[in-house]
């Protein structure tokens, strides 16, 4: 199994060691989210500090940005990086694209198909100097001249992964990206049951398989060096249940355990605001179902029974007291699960 870590985004100045700790530890990747901050600086800074690392948008919201934007921004990264980026794609919400990015809404499975599909004309245009000549419905890229157009990165073309809730948009990311990030509101019976049989569908369909196309959370995980500290995680996973619980559009994993009521109780909670009251609705038998709880020690044993053969990588943050030798002893535990992704495959032919 592979292992991630998030590197230290609101503060420029710790990426740089936290990311060369973290390569040394030997983690498989990097990753940022876009939050409260920009996505992918964090990164060209965690680039120019480390050699082998994996280095992962986690991810950046699409919509409001051009494809032709991401496109500049994920070809330096990957050039400067020497290959190592990874672009992760999200959509988002309906109220966040409209209110927040003031972007329209629509159709946002066969959007990002597209989206995905302009990506990689451009890239093609730039690396084999082909026309730039993408037409769709959503987007349209005819023009790009000599003077804005980078040399040929004799690269592997960049993998997308996309973030993926509902049915449609995990078979688009089957069948047009390398790669799915799983939602950590998740448990093992639903991905067994229903992601893994639809994307396993939808990749046959295209030609493809699991062994080069990665499969990323489904969970979460509390951990520690002892159970106080597992004990503290697991009670801010537990809201993080209430609050993704509370959400209609994800009811459909509870459903599937029997625990519809427990949505229904959550919506109205949220809708009357009660979210300091949310995370006591949620029982240790629920919080068991979504989260690994386990100190270091066990950590390896507990994550390959929730995720083995359901994922290819987890994402572990350590403590700052953390030692080295820690980190590295749990690193290499979780390196031992076997999975089935051997790498991405990707290709600047059409």
């Amino acid at each position: 199994m592979r292992v991630t870590a998030g590197v230290p985004y609101s503060d420029w100045k710790s990426i740089a060691p936290a990311a060369a700790r973290a390569e040394a530890d030997g983690m498989d990747g990097l990753t940022c989210p876009e939050l409260a901050h920009d996505p992918f600086m964090p990164l060209a800074i965690a680039a120019m500090a480390t050699q082998r690392v994996q280095l992962a948008t986690s991810v950046a919201i699409s919509f409001p940005r051009s494809p032709m934007i991401v496109a500049n921004i994920g070809w330096d990264l990957n050039l400067n990086s020497g290959g190592r980026f990874v672009l992760g794609l999200g959509t988002q919400v309906r109220a966040h694209n409209e209110r927040r990015f003031d972007v329209r809404w629509e159709h946002p499975a066969p959007r990002m198909g597209e989206y995905i599909q302009a990506l990689r004309a451009i890239w093609r245009t730039w690396e084999t100097g082909e026309k730039l000549d993408y037409r769709g419905k959503f987007y349209n890229f005819t023009l790009m001249t000599p003077e804005f157009s980078p040399k040929p990165a004799k690269l592997p073309m960049v993998p997308i992964m996309i973030a993926a809730v509902g049915p449609e948009m995990q078979k688009t990311a089957a069948r047009l990206c390398d790669g799915v990030r799983l939602h950590g509101f998740a448990t093992r019976k639903y991905v067994t049951d229903v992601v893994r049989p639809l994307l396993a569908g939808e990749l046959e369909k295209a030609g493809k398989s699991f062994a080069n196309f990665e499969v990323t959370g489904g969970g979460f995980i509390a951990t520690g060096p002892d159970q106080a500290s597992v004990d503290r995680a697991a009670e801010k996973l537990r809201y993080r249940v209430a609050f993704y619980g509370s959400t209609p559009a994800y009811r459909g994993v509870f459903d599937i355990h029997g625990l519809t009521d427990l949505g229904i109780k959550l919506h109205e909670a949220s809708r009357k605001g009660q979210w300091n009251e949310m995370a006591a609705m949620v029982p240790d038998d629920v919080l068991d179902l979504f989260a690994v709880r386990a100190t270091y020690d066990k950590l390896a044993e507990a994550v390959a029974d929730r995720f083995g053969g359901i994922a290819d990588t987890v994402s572990v943050d350590f403590l700052p007291e953390d030692d080295e030798k820690t980190r590295r002893r749990v690193i290499d535990g979780l390196r031992q699960i076997p999975g089935s992704f051997e790498g991405f495959k990707t290709s600047f032919a059409a």
